[in-house]
């Protein structure tokens, strides 16, 4: 496992101490999602945090709302991490105020999601890298 994702859980857990907490981690890629929600989940289970996984390899938001977002709130177990893993959608207008915490994965030259808490460069899986950009870092061309 790399240290980044401890670096990642450490930061988040600076922000959102206790409670139930919810992370997405999307991107282009769903598969890709999962494998860096696999290595944050580590990351925060070693740091002594409950927690549980879901993904979506389609992104459908109602049925993520259905059947994590509502189950969760309804359970009032604290102290516990839900990260939901899948694509891009998990970021989309109606979904990214879901999510305590996002994480976006790339690869390559794939653009960063501005609107994520952190972005992780997968090109390597095995030496995931932590990228920092915001609107400045992003082409002009853009979502043009």
């Amino acid at each position: 496992m790399s240290n980044l994702w401890d670096e990642i859980a450490a930061e988040f857990l600076h922000l959102y101490k206790r409670g139930g907490r919810l992370l997405a981690v999307a991107g282009a890629d769903a598969e890709r999602s999962r494998l860096a929600a696999d290595g944050l989940a580590a990351a925060l289970a070693a740091a002594g945090q409950t927690v549980e996984q879901a993904h979506t390899a389609d992104g459908d938001e109602q049925r993520i709302r259905d059947e994590v977002i509502a189950p969760f709130r309804e359970d009032p177990r604290a102290d516990r991490v839900v990260i939901v893993s899948g694509p891009a959608s998990l970021l989309s207008l109606t979904a990214r105020g879901l999510w305590n915490f996002s994480v976006w994965q790339l690869a390559g030259d794939e653009q960063p999601h501005t609107a994520a808490s952190a972005i992780v460069d997968m090109t390597d899986p095995e030496h995931p890298t932590r990228r920092f950009a915001d609107y400045c870092a992003l082409p002009a061309s853009y979502d043009a």
